[in-house]
Protein backbone atom coordinates (compact mmCIF):
# COMPACT_ATOMS: atom_id res chain seq x y z
CA UNK A 1 0.00 0.00 0.00
CA UNK A 2 1.51 3.58 -1.07
CA UNK A 3 2.30 6.18 1.78
CA UNK A 4 -0.35 9.12 1.64
CA UNK A 5 0.61 12.05 -0.04
CA UNK A 6 1.84 14.99 2.47
CA UNK A 7 -1.06 17.03 0.62
CA UNK A 8 -3.32 14.04 1.29
CA UNK A 9 -2.25 13.45 4.77
CA UNK A 10 -2.79 17.71 5.38
CA UNK A 11 -6.68 17.02 4.07
CA UNK A 12 -6.62 13.85 6.46
CA UNK A 13 -5.63 15.56 9.79
CA UNK A 14 -8.06 18.56 8.89
CA UNK A 15 -11.39 16.27 9.26
CA UNK A 16 -12.55 18.61 5.68
CA UNK A 17 -14.22 18.03 3.60
CA UNK A 18 -16.94 15.29 4.15
CA UNK A 19 -18.64 15.20 0.70
CA UNK A 20 -22.05 13.95 0.54
CA UNK A 21 -22.76 10.77 -1.55
CA UNK A 22 -23.45 11.79 -5.24
CA UNK A 23 -26.42 8.98 -7.39
CA UNK A 24 -28.10 6.10 -6.18
CA UNK A 25 -26.76 2.60 -5.49
CA UNK A 26 -28.25 -1.01 -7.66
CA UNK A 27 -31.39 -0.25 -8.00
CA UNK A 28 -32.38 -3.90 -5.65
CA UNK A 29 -30.13 -1.82 -3.05
CA UNK A 30 -32.52 1.57 -3.45
CA UNK A 31 -36.11 -0.28 -4.19
CA UNK A 32 -36.45 -3.67 -2.53
CA UNK A 33 -38.70 -5.74 -3.71
CA UNK A 34 -39.67 -3.45 -6.06
CA UNK A 35 -40.05 -4.48 -9.89
CA UNK A 36 -37.15 -3.41 -11.96
CA UNK A 37 -37.99 -0.98 -15.10
CA UNK A 38 -35.98 -3.12 -17.34
CA UNK A 39 -37.89 -5.91 -17.80
CA UNK A 40 -40.30 -5.86 -20.44
CA UNK A 41 -43.89 -7.11 -19.20
CA UNK A 42 -43.24 -5.66 -15.81
CA UNK A 43 -45.61 -3.37 -14.18
CA UNK A 44 -43.49 -0.28 -14.76
CA UNK A 45 -41.23 -1.35 -17.49
CA UNK A 46 -39.36 1.72 -19.30
CA UNK A 47 -37.33 1.54 -22.02
CA UNK A 48 -35.26 4.86 -20.64
CA UNK A 49 -33.41 2.54 -18.27
CA UNK A 50 -30.17 1.30 -19.03
CA UNK A 51 -29.58 -2.58 -17.35
CA UNK A 52 -25.94 -1.77 -16.78
CA UNK A 53 -26.84 1.05 -14.38
CA UNK A 54 -29.39 -0.81 -12.58
CA UNK A 55 -26.98 -3.41 -11.60
CA UNK A 56 -23.98 -1.37 -10.75
CA UNK A 57 -25.89 1.71 -9.04
CA UNK A 58 -25.92 5.52 -11.04
CA UNK A 59 -23.25 7.53 -9.92
CA UNK A 60 -23.10 9.92 -12.86
CA UNK A 61 -23.37 13.63 -12.76
CA UNK A 62 -26.72 14.34 -13.68
CA UNK A 63 -30.19 15.06 -12.35
CA UNK A 64 -31.77 13.08 -9.80
CA UNK A 65 -34.87 12.81 -12.49
CA UNK A 66 -32.38 11.09 -15.43
CA UNK A 67 -31.39 8.31 -13.03
CA UNK A 68 -30.73 5.09 -14.67
CA UNK A 69 -31.55 6.46 -17.97
CA UNK A 70 -29.38 5.44 -20.80
CA UNK A 71 -27.38 8.69 -22.49
CA UNK A 72 -29.76 8.42 -25.75
CA UNK A 73 -32.77 8.69 -23.47
CA UNK A 74 -31.03 12.03 -21.77
CA UNK A 75 -30.26 13.42 -24.67
CA UNK A 76 -34.14 12.57 -26.26
CA UNK A 77 -35.60 14.28 -23.23
CA UNK A 78 -33.52 17.32 -22.92
CA UNK A 79 -34.26 17.78 -27.13
CA UNK A 80 -38.11 17.93 -26.12
CA UNK A 81 -38.04 19.86 -23.13
CA UNK A 82 -34.29 21.23 -21.81
CA UNK A 83 -32.75 22.97 -25.04
CA UNK A 84 -32.90 26.93 -25.94
CA UNK A 85 -32.41 28.13 -29.40
CA UNK A 86 -29.11 29.46 -29.13
CA UNK A 87 -25.69 27.63 -30.38
CA UNK A 88 -22.53 28.30 -29.61
CA UNK A 89 -19.02 27.76 -31.60
CA UNK A 90 -15.73 27.79 -30.54
CA UNK A 91 -12.58 27.96 -32.78
CA UNK A 92 -9.90 24.38 -32.23
CA UNK A 93 -6.53 26.03 -33.44
CA UNK A 94 -5.34 25.64 -30.73
CA UNK A 95 -6.07 22.57 -28.39
CA UNK A 96 -7.21 24.75 -25.87
CA UNK A 97 -8.19 22.58 -22.96
CA UNK A 98 -10.65 25.09 -22.11
CA UNK A 99 -12.75 23.48 -24.95
CA UNK A 100 -13.89 21.09 -22.97
CA UNK A 101 -15.54 23.41 -19.88
CA UNK A 102 -17.25 25.57 -22.95
CA UNK A 103 -19.13 21.89 -23.48
CA UNK A 104 -19.94 21.34 -19.96
CA UNK A 105 -21.05 24.99 -19.71
CA UNK A 106 -23.57 24.45 -23.21
CA UNK A 107 -24.85 21.37 -21.42
CA UNK A 108 -25.51 23.44 -18.41
CA UNK A 109 -27.27 26.09 -19.91
CA UNK A 110 -29.03 24.68 -22.61
CA UNK A 111 -27.64 25.42 -25.81
CA UNK A 112 -29.39 23.76 -29.08
CA UNK A 113 -25.53 22.28 -30.49
CA UNK A 114 -22.31 22.96 -30.05
CA UNK A 115 -20.02 23.65 -33.00
CA UNK A 116 -16.21 22.43 -32.80
CA UNK A 117 -13.84 24.64 -35.31
CA UNK A 118 -10.92 22.84 -36.40
CA UNK A 119 -9.63 19.21 -36.24
CA UNK A 120 -11.72 17.03 -34.89
CA UNK A 121 -9.84 16.09 -32.13
CA UNK A 122 -10.08 18.55 -29.08
CA UNK A 123 -9.54 18.90 -25.10
CA UNK A 124 -12.58 16.77 -23.97
CA UNK A 125 -11.07 16.87 -20.11
CA UNK A 126 -13.44 19.48 -18.94
CA UNK A 127 -16.70 18.58 -20.35
CA UNK A 128 -16.83 15.97 -18.14
CA UNK A 129 -18.77 13.37 -20.27
CA UNK A 130 -21.53 16.02 -20.80
CA UNK A 131 -20.66 16.06 -24.55
CA UNK A 132 -22.55 12.70 -24.47
CA UNK A 133 -25.56 14.43 -24.06
CA UNK A 134 -24.93 17.27 -26.27
CA UNK A 135 -25.36 17.48 -29.92
CA UNK A 136 -21.55 18.55 -31.55
CA UNK A 137 -21.07 19.48 -34.99
CA UNK A 138 -17.71 19.49 -36.57
CA UNK A 139 -16.25 22.06 -39.30
CA UNK A 140 -13.71 22.45 -41.12
CA UNK A 141 -13.50 26.34 -41.08
CA UNK A 142 -15.42 29.53 -39.74
CA UNK A 143 -16.67 29.78 -43.16
CA UNK A 144 -18.20 26.64 -43.55
CA UNK A 145 -19.65 26.90 -40.11
CA UNK A 146 -20.89 30.48 -41.23
CA UNK A 147 -22.65 29.14 -44.44
CA UNK A 148 -24.54 26.16 -42.74
CA UNK A 149 -25.63 27.74 -40.55
CA UNK A 150 -27.03 30.77 -42.20
CA UNK A 151 -28.39 27.89 -45.05
CA UNK A 152 -30.45 26.50 -41.78
CA UNK A 153 -31.75 29.77 -40.76
CA UNK A 154 -32.87 30.66 -44.26
CA UNK A 155 -34.43 26.95 -44.54
CA UNK A 156 -36.65 27.53 -41.33
CA UNK A 157 -37.52 30.98 -43.13
CA UNK A 158 -38.92 29.34 -45.87
CA UNK A 159 -40.10 26.42 -44.40
CA UNK A 160 -42.33 28.90 -42.05
CA UNK A 161 -43.60 31.37 -45.04
CA UNK A 162 -44.70 28.03 -46.95
CA UNK A 163 -47.13 27.18 -43.85
CA UNK A 164 -48.39 30.56 -43.54
CA UNK A 165 -49.13 30.57 -47.84
CA UNK A 166 -50.72 26.95 -47.29
CA UNK A 167 -52.85 27.87 -44.31
CA UNK A 168 -54.16 30.87 -46.95
CA UNK A 169 -53.88 28.81 -49.94
CA UNK A 170 -56.77 26.16 -48.14
CA UNK A 171 -58.82 29.36 -46.92
CA UNK A 172 -58.98 31.06 -50.35
CA UNK A 173 -59.76 27.52 -52.75
CA UNK A 174 -63.02 27.01 -49.57
CA UNK A 175 -63.86 30.67 -49.90
CA UNK A 176 -63.82 30.98 -46.36
CA UNK A 177 -62.07 33.34 -44.27
CA UNK A 178 -59.58 31.64 -41.64
CA UNK A 179 -60.36 29.95 -38.39
CA UNK A 180 -59.75 30.86 -34.81
CA UNK A 181 -57.07 27.95 -34.73
CA UNK A 182 -55.31 29.12 -38.34
CA UNK A 183 -55.45 32.97 -37.30
CA UNK A 184 -53.20 31.59 -34.04
CA UNK A 185 -51.19 29.26 -36.13
CA UNK A 186 -50.69 32.76 -38.30
CA UNK A 187 -50.05 34.78 -35.54
CA UNK A 188 -47.39 32.07 -34.45
CA UNK A 189 -45.72 31.65 -37.93
CA UNK A 190 -45.02 35.31 -37.96
CA UNK A 191 -43.58 35.85 -34.31
CA UNK A 192 -41.83 32.73 -35.68
CA UNK A 193 -40.46 34.32 -38.77
CA UNK A 194 -39.49 37.51 -36.94
CA UNK A 195 -37.08 35.45 -34.64
CA UNK A 196 -35.38 33.81 -37.56
CA UNK A 197 -35.11 37.26 -39.41
CA UNK A 198 -33.30 38.68 -36.56
CA UNK A 199 -31.32 35.84 -36.13
CA UNK A 200 -27.43 36.68 -35.58
CA UNK A 201 -23.76 35.31 -35.55
CA UNK A 202 -22.27 37.19 -32.23
CA UNK A 203 -18.62 37.07 -31.89
CA UNK A 204 -17.38 37.21 -28.03
CA UNK A 205 -13.76 39.06 -28.39
CA UNK A 206 -12.11 42.26 -27.03
CA UNK A 207 -11.82 44.12 -30.01
CA UNK A 208 -12.07 47.74 -31.10
CA UNK A 209 -15.63 48.51 -31.96
CA UNK A 210 -17.34 45.39 -29.43
CA UNK A 211 -20.21 46.49 -27.76
CA UNK A 212 -20.30 45.70 -23.71
CA UNK A 213 -22.61 42.82 -23.23
CA UNK A 214 -24.35 43.92 -20.48
CA UNK A 215 -25.79 46.89 -22.29
CA UNK A 216 -26.54 44.11 -25.24
CA UNK A 217 -29.76 42.19 -26.33
CA UNK A 218 -29.00 38.56 -27.48
CA UNK A 219 -31.25 37.74 -30.32
CA UNK A 220 -33.47 34.68 -29.43
CA UNK A 221 -31.92 32.67 -32.46
CA UNK A 222 -27.80 32.96 -32.37
CA UNK A 223 -24.77 31.53 -32.65
CA UNK A 224 -22.59 32.37 -30.13
CA UNK A 225 -18.47 32.56 -31.38
CA UNK A 226 -15.70 31.84 -28.68
CA UNK A 227 -11.60 31.82 -29.87
CA UNK A 228 -8.89 30.46 -27.92
CA UNK A 229 -7.69 32.76 -24.59
CA UNK A 230 -5.15 34.93 -25.70
CA UNK A 231 -4.80 35.39 -29.79
CA UNK A 232 -9.49 35.21 -29.31
CA UNK A 233 -11.19 34.92 -32.32
CA UNK A 234 -9.36 34.34 -35.42
CA UNK A 235 -10.34 37.56 -38.24
CA UNK A 236 -12.10 34.89 -39.84
CA UNK A 237 -14.59 34.75 -37.00
CA UNK A 238 -14.87 38.01 -36.36
CA UNK A 239 -15.44 39.36 -40.37
CA UNK A 240 -18.41 36.50 -40.22
CA UNK A 241 -20.16 38.42 -37.11
CA UNK A 242 -23.30 40.36 -37.58
CA UNK A 243 -22.30 41.90 -33.98
CA UNK A 244 -19.32 41.37 -31.46
CA UNK A 245 -19.29 41.42 -27.93
CA UNK A 246 -17.19 41.43 -24.97
CA UNK A 247 -17.10 40.90 -21.52
CA UNK A 248 -16.43 43.65 -18.98
CA UNK A 249 -13.14 42.95 -16.69
CA UNK A 250 -11.58 44.84 -14.51
CA UNK A 251 -8.37 43.23 -13.33
CA UNK A 252 -5.30 43.22 -15.27
CA UNK A 253 -5.36 40.56 -17.61
CA UNK A 254 -6.85 41.16 -21.38
CA UNK A 255 -8.88 37.88 -21.73
CA UNK A 256 -10.91 35.59 -20.02
CA UNK A 257 -10.58 31.62 -21.19
CA UNK A 258 -12.88 30.35 -23.50
CA UNK A 259 -15.34 28.15 -20.89
CA UNK A 260 -15.54 31.55 -19.16
CA UNK A 261 -16.33 33.48 -21.78
CA UNK A 262 -19.12 30.61 -23.25
CA UNK A 263 -20.92 30.68 -19.45
CA UNK A 264 -20.98 34.30 -18.82
CA UNK A 265 -22.35 34.76 -22.01
CA UNK A 266 -25.25 31.65 -22.37
CA UNK A 267 -26.09 32.68 -18.98
CA UNK A 268 -26.75 36.53 -20.24
CA UNK A 269 -28.87 34.98 -23.20
CA UNK A 270 -30.58 33.05 -20.13
CA UNK A 271 -31.09 35.96 -18.32
CA UNK A 272 -33.01 38.00 -20.92
CA UNK A 273 -34.94 35.48 -22.26
CA UNK A 274 -35.21 32.22 -20.04
CA UNK A 275 -38.58 32.01 -17.96
CA UNK A 276 -38.19 31.08 -14.84
CA UNK A 277 -40.96 29.41 -13.16
CA UNK A 278 -39.89 27.00 -10.40
CA UNK A 279 -37.18 26.09 -8.80
CA UNK A 280 -35.46 24.48 -11.57
CA UNK A 281 -32.42 22.55 -10.69
CA UNK A 282 -31.52 23.81 -7.34
CA UNK A 283 -34.20 21.15 -6.35
CA UNK A 284 -32.58 18.52 -8.44
CA UNK A 285 -35.52 18.66 -10.82
CA UNK A 286 -33.98 20.11 -13.75
CA UNK A 287 -35.66 22.94 -15.52
CA UNK A 288 -37.50 23.50 -18.58
CA UNK A 289 -36.60 25.48 -21.55
CA UNK A 290 -39.34 28.28 -21.53
CA UNK A 291 -38.75 31.17 -23.95
CA UNK A 292 -39.96 34.87 -23.43
CA UNK A 293 -42.11 35.32 -26.67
Amino acid sequence: MHEPSEYTKQVQASGEPQFRDIGVGPWAQQHPGEPRPDIPGSANYDPRYDTELLDQGDRRNVLDRYRYWTVEAIRTDLDMHSRYPFEIAVENWTHDFNIGSAVRSANAFGAARVHIVGPHKWNRKGALMTELYQHVDYHPSIADLAASWRYRIAGEIAAEQARINARENRAALAHRPLTADERRLQEHSARRLATLAAAKIIALDIVPGAFPIERYRFPQRCLLLFGAEGPGLSQAALDQADDVVYISQFGSVRSINAGAAAAVAMHSWVAQHAVIDGPGAASESGSSATVHR
